[in-house]
């Protein structure tokens, strides 16, 4: 079985701008704005879902989806880091912060690891393309998702080395197609979700 996920990351919030630790602010007007201006350009797909924080959640309303919330695709767990700023936590906890980044297996927040993370959406990713639907055509799923899930995707779809999650950039309203089974995807990133010119 041939299957494509789309993953689409939430549209900008108060949080993104700052550098926030936190996956549980709603859109602000300009990213609720920007996701209906993107509405006409979603790809069609037979399952609809979203991570289940209000920005996801708001981001796949604006863009039109009646997306079904799905608990496997809940941003990165930071713990007590949850809602303070990157640069808050590297002045009061530069120790912490290195052993965060440089060990994949480290939770200094009391939340979920790197390695965890991966293995977690990787697991779904993988559930999707499992042989289970063997006797159905091709599948399509797309998902409203936190730009940390989508770097998971990659990192567990092409196999990368759990350091690899660091180097890669999710932009605002992006396409990141996968595309394949369990055990061999191959992916298409990046792609800005914008209304066709003249619209």
């Amino acid at each position: 079985m041939t299957v494509r996920v789309t993953l689409v990351s939430p549209a900008m919030n108060a949080a993104l701008r700052e550098a926030r630790f936190d996956g549980d602010a709603p859109l602000d007007r300009a990213g609720e704005r920007a996701a209906r201006a993107a509405a006409s350009a979603v790809p069609g797909a037979g399952l609809v879902l979203s991570g289940p924080s209000p920005r996801c959640r708001e981001t796949a309303i604006a863009l039109g989806l009646a997306a079904r919330p799905e608990p496997a695709l809940t941003g990165w767990d930071l713990g007590r880091w949850s809602g303070r700023r990157l640069d808050e936590v590297g002045a009061a906890e530069p120790a912490a912060v290195a052993a965060w980044i440089g060990d994949p297996s480290a939770a200094p927040h009391g939340g979920e690891s790197l390695r965890g993370l991966v293995e977690r959406v990787g697991g779904w990713l993988d559930g999707v393309g499992g042989e289970g639907g063997a006797d159905r055509e091709a599948l399509s799923v797309l998902a409203v998702v936190e730009p940390s899930v989508v770097r998971a995707a990659v990192v567990h779809g092409l196999a990368l080395p759990l350091e690899a999650f660091w180097r890669l950039d999710v932009a605002p309203l992006a396409l990141t197609e996968l595309s394949g089974r369990s055990g061999r995807w191959n992916v298409r990133l990046g792609r800005p979700l914008t209304a066709p010119q003249g619209l």
